[in-house]
């Protein structure tokens, strides 16, 4: 890439500020990208479930992720990618669909009305006040929760972690190949980040995925002409959201559920990967959280019209700020990729889960260091942000995390009778949350 170039892209992301250069953000914006490459095929598997076509489900994956990963990094020009988020799919596929509480037209419709509330919330300037009055130890405590999260997925995707037959976790097999990879790939990534290698966790992964091929881990194709294909044809699922039928009374629980959990979800998202970045002030906010949740909420009404469950900011994206990712070109760069996708999905879906799980758990572990900032001697203070962790982690639930989080805060301080240390803001928004615990 040519100095003029470079300069432009230097102005127009402030790579310079931020102590970047465009190499640094593009292996950010791959690295991110091959770790939430998952979504290609677990989204399309999951909406299977719920009667839409699978074909078509991926192509319209891959272009809203693309598309709205692109317009994250030029609008807000942070390194947020974004796709259709895990928990909130499997709620839509088995819980309403499947269970036949409606059709998945009637539930995209109230995905399209949960991204108008989300962006109204927005422009009404409540996410934003929402973010500000959370306490400052829950909002540090949010990016070792994300990190426990993310712990957790490579754990499970790892197979290191399993459920045994009296329903309690336990260490999986070493003598399985996908275990034993996973092993590897950890030992692999752990050494080169301690050689300090900008682009460890994106290099770990490749080769983690070269070693699997003579375990018979990474399948590699028959043929040279099967890396490549055209995308099917996505008409079948585009433009059905049910909007007039998704406004029934009788969806309102089910409403309410699916905007409170990604509510709080991209919240936590957004702070805690903006942690790890180093991006937050010292209360704890990020400058211009507003932009992020306005391309959120677009992202998620473009999305349901387009076919797919909420569009929201990906935890994995902080596996790009590992790889030194700051700016929207981060971002930027893991929309160009999946769009480009479209044709080369064969090649992408090579990289087996257990060469990405090694780096999630990395990650994950890295982002703990956000507890330091928690005074553990205030237990009033610490306990609500230790509680924000656990619940989390254990539940596999950002959401659910926070929600604990706050209510335990209120309950605390009313308890001790510190009336004034609460927030009225906290008192009002404690009415949706225990409504959202109720409805679980």
């Amino acid at each position: 890439m040519n100095n003029t170039n470079s300069s432009w892209l230097d102005r127009f992301f402030k790579l310079s500020q931020y102590n970047t250069n465009v190499k640094t953000e593009i292996i950010a914006g791959l690295t991110t990208f091959v770790t939430m490459a998952y979504i290609i095929v677990v989204q399309p598997d999951l909406m299977k479930a719920a009667g839409m076509d699978q074909g078509a489900v991926m192509v319209t994956v891959l272009i809203a992720s693309g598309l709205f990963s692109i317009i994250m990094g030029l609008y807000a020009k942070r390194p947020f990618a974004v796709a259709p988020g895990m928990g909130g799919n499997a709620f839509f596929a088995y819980s309403i669909v499947a269970a036949g509480l409606a059709t998945w037209q009637q539930g995209l419709g109230m995905i399209f009305i949960s991204g108008v509330l989300f962006l109204l919330l927005t422009f009404l300037g409540l996410r934003e006040t929402i973010s500000h009055i959370i306490p400052k130890n829950i909002k540090h405590a949010i990016g070792a929760a994300v990190g426990l999260f993310i712990i957790g997925t490579g754990f499970s995707n790892a197979k290191l972690i399993v459920q045994n037959k009296t329903g309690t976790l336990t260490l999986g097999s070493l003598h399985s190949p996908t275990v034993l990879l996973s092993v590897i790939g950890l030992v692999i990534i752990i050494g080169l980040m301690a050689r300090k290698l900008k682009a460890a966790v994106f290099i770990g992964i490749l080769i983690t995925s070269i070693i699997g091929i003579p375990m018979g881990i990474t399948k590699l194709p028959h043929s040279f002409g099967d890396l490549f294909s055209l995308p099917p044809n996505p008409s079948s699922i585009m433009f059905q959201a049910d909007i007039p039928g998704a406004l029934k009374l009788a969806f309102f629980p089910l409403l309410f559920t699916f905007f409170t959990g990604e509510f709080f979800s991209t919240m936590g998202t957004v702070l805690g990967v903006g942690a790890k970045a180093n991006l937050l002030d010292k209360e704890g906010n990020l400058p211009d959280i507003k932009k992020p949740f306005i391309v959120d909420g677009v992202a998620t009404v473009g999305g349901a019209l387009m076919g797919q469950t909420t569009i929201t900011t990906y935890i994995e994206s902080a596996s790009g700020v590992e790889a030194g990712g700051r700016t929207g070109l981060t971002a930027v760069t893991t929309g160009i990729v999946f769009l480009l996708a479209l044709f080369i999905t064969p090649i992408i879906l090579l990289i087996p889960s257990a060469a990405t799980a090694p780096a999630l758990i990395v990650i994950g572990l890295s982002m703990l260091a956000t507890l330091k900032n928690i005074n553990m001697d205030e237990w009033e203070e610490s306990l609500p942000a230790l509680l924000t962790v656990i619940a989390a982690g254990l539940t596999f639930s950002l959401a659910n995390g926070i929600v604990f989080g706050i209510l335990s805060y209120v309950v605390i301080k009313v308890f001790l009778g510190k009336f004034r240390d609460i927030h009225i803001g906290l008192w009002i928004l404690c009415v949706p949350l225990v409504y959202y615990l109720w409805l679980k």
